[in-house]
């Protein structure tokens, strides 16, 4: 997948970015942060310098005691002030507006993964950060913004108690800094382990939710209890699990041994030991400090020390961590497709030839190609089959003809214009498409046909009809369709929800009409009435069809047979039965099959 140039970025200009991105979607509660966290850390943090010096140096003079009870009265004031104001903003305000954050930098996410192509997902170090990416957002915003908090509140209470303690003692300063300075550069390893733990976290991970699917999903349900799957899948279910576990045993000893160091040398070396040594000289030898001074020496010290250590330690590992989450939220929304929108608007009106020119294409990630030179003229209102083995290149030629992919060389032409040159929304609103691999969606069965916000009932009825989708629907089209947002809504067969995927085509208003594969799930009779229905319905359109069924083929205008990427034949079906090849082979094969059921 082509991207643009790939610069790693610095973690501050991670951060910049990040916050920037957040201030641009709320800036309210980018300030609120900041605010808030300045009333978490730097009133408890004042009254334990300040307000406890007051108190002792009031207590040591022995004169006015009566200001002791104003010192307690304005501590106990600050305390409550700050605390009813961090409790409004946090249960009136940030709850909602966080998640406001969330579903606009999330809907960023969603609308970018729409505008890529196919080939992403076959890029597995681009989907793998994909995936991380899209999982990891909301953690990463809600993360990123208490550290924010936490980081403001430490700067704005380092800047006030360290000017205080310059005021009674600037040697404290020294022997934090230096203490704090020399193990910083711990900080950036630990950063980078926590980072590179969390993306084999990732991969690892997307193996055992595999499991999930497998033992929860309707789909899986029959064949699990039908089979003796299940002993296999709990095998590789705990060696998934156990790759997780071991992938954390690859990390956690070098991180807890760093975490350790750090502790040491700031905490217990710098505070526990140097700090109290030099406040006690100063106490007991120079007589330089008053009781007050002591206590609020001290304090301050280790409350400049906790904020240094944060901030130069502690935040700046997180940071390093959530900056390199963010250089891949960079990285995924700068990303480029191969897919380049055209500049002109394509004809949605009546079908044109369709004339693919030497058309080759071969996938990312593979040395092997999928088509080879593909020649073909489609004339309009031609229905057209496409068959062959599975492998042969079929769904691929199709993709190729959405513009799903691009073709690695050659060309498609629709009425003598390269679809390349069209927009990808008009190129692709000339077509009907209904996937092998169809989806069905949780919302309507008006809106899974019209794959529309705004289904028009009529036609939505019709298509269903032509279909043969025949299913009782207690609210019409308005039935909700599977059960993540309504405990109502209706669950289908394989065959049911393929008549759905199949009124889809009958739907849409347009010139050309792709089915990959549309009678997998239907039995014969019902083969046999889509079959009609498709006719009739797209006798004004051009239709392309893959089938494995070759009784579908039959009624085909001309039918491609396939093979290795290549199309081998070509013809009506009288045409290719009496050529004797490939296709007469398969057809006679299928049909034996048939008469053979028949006289069982």
């Amino acid at each position: 997948m082509s991207k643009k140039e790939k610069t790693e970025h610095s973690m501050l200009s991670n951060m910049l970015y990040f916050m920037k991105l957040l201030f641009s979607v709320s800036p309210l509660l980018v300030i609120g942060e900041c605010i808030w966290g300045v009333l978490l850390t730097l009133p408890t943090r004042l009254i334990s310098v300040l307000g406890i010096k007051l108190m002792l140096d009031i207590v040591e003079s022995g004169e006015n005691l009566k200001r002791l009870y104003y010192v307690v009265i304005g501590v106990a004031v600050l305390l409550i002030v700050s605390k009813i104001i961090a409790w409004i903003f946090r249960e009136f305000f940030w709850n909602v507006e966080r998640e406001k954050v969330y579903q606009r930098l999330n809907r960023k996410l969603y609308e970018k993964a729409i505008s890529l192509d196919l080939e992403s997902y076959d890029n597995p170090d681009f989907y793998n950060n994909f995936i991380l990416t899209i999982e990891s957002s909301s953690d990463s915003i809600q993360n990123m913004l208490g550290l924010v908090r936490m980081y403001i509140g430490n700067v704005i209470s380092l800047i006030t108690i360290s000017s205080i303690l310059l005021a009674i003692d600037p040697v404290c300063l020294i022997i934090i800094l230096i203490f704090v300075g020399a193990f910083m550069p711990l900080s950036k390893k630990i950063g980078k382990l926590q980072m590179d733990r969390r993306t084999d976290n990732t991969r690892f991970h997307r193996r055992s939710d595999y499991f999930q699917r497998v033992f929860y999903l309707q789909d899986y349900a029959k064949e699990v209890r039908m089979n003796n799957i299940s002993p296999i899948l709990m095998e590789r279910y705990n060696d998934a699990a156990n790759d997780v576990v071991e992938n954390q045993r690859k990390y956690w000893l070098k991180i807890s041994l760093y975490y350790f160091i750090q502790e040491f040398g700031v905490q217990i070396l710098g505070f526990m030991v140097v700090l109290p040594l030099y406040l006690g000289y100063c106490v007991l030898v120079k007589h330089s400090l008053s009781a007050g001074d002591f206590v609020a020496t001290f304090n301050g010290a280790y409350s400049v020390a906790t904020s240094v250590n944060f901030l130069t330690v502690w935040a700046l590992a997180r940071f390093e961590e959530h900056g390199k989450m963010i250089e891949k939220y960079r990285e995924f929304l700068k990303c480029e497709t191969n897919i380049n929108d055209g500049t002109t608007n394509a004809e949605k009106a009546l079908p044109k030839e369709i004339k693919i020119n030497n058309l080759s294409f071969t996938y990312p990630q593979s040395d092997h190609s999928t088509l080879n030179n593909i020649n073909l003229t489609i004339k309009p209102y031609e229905k057209i089959a496409l068959v062959g083995y599975n492998g042969a290149g079929k769904t691929t030629l199709t993709n190729l003809l959405l513009r799903l992919y691009d073709a690695t060389k050659g060309e498609i032409l629709i009425d003598g214009e390269d679809i390349r040159n069209s927009t990808l929304a008009s190129h692709r609103d000339r077509f009907a498409a209904v996937f092998q691999d169809f989806q069905l969606f949780s919302c309507t069965v008006g809106e899974n046909v019209a794959l529309d916000i705004n289904p028009d009932e009529k036609r939505v009825v019709d298509a269903l009809k032509h279909s043969g989708f025949s299913k009782t629907l207690k609210n019409g089209v308005n039935t909700e369709m599977l059960r993540e947002f309504s405990d109502e809504g209706i669950m289908t067969s394989g065959g049911e929800a393929q008549k759905v995927a199949i009124a889809r085509a009958f739907y849409k208003d347009c010139p050309y009409v792709i089915l990959d594969e549309p009678s997998a799930n239907l039995d014969p009779v019902a083969e046999y009435n889509l079959n009609q229905a498709m006719l009739e319905a797209a006798k004004d359109k051009t239709v392309i069809f893959i089938s494995h069924r070759l009784s579908t083929t039959i009624n085909a205008d001309k039918i491609y047979v396939m093979e290795n990427g290549s199309i081998i034949e070509s013809g009506s079906h009288n045409e290719l039965m009496k050529q004797n090849g490939t296709y007469a082979y398969m057809f006679n094969l299928q049909a034996e099959k048939y008469r053979t059921n028949e006289d069982s």
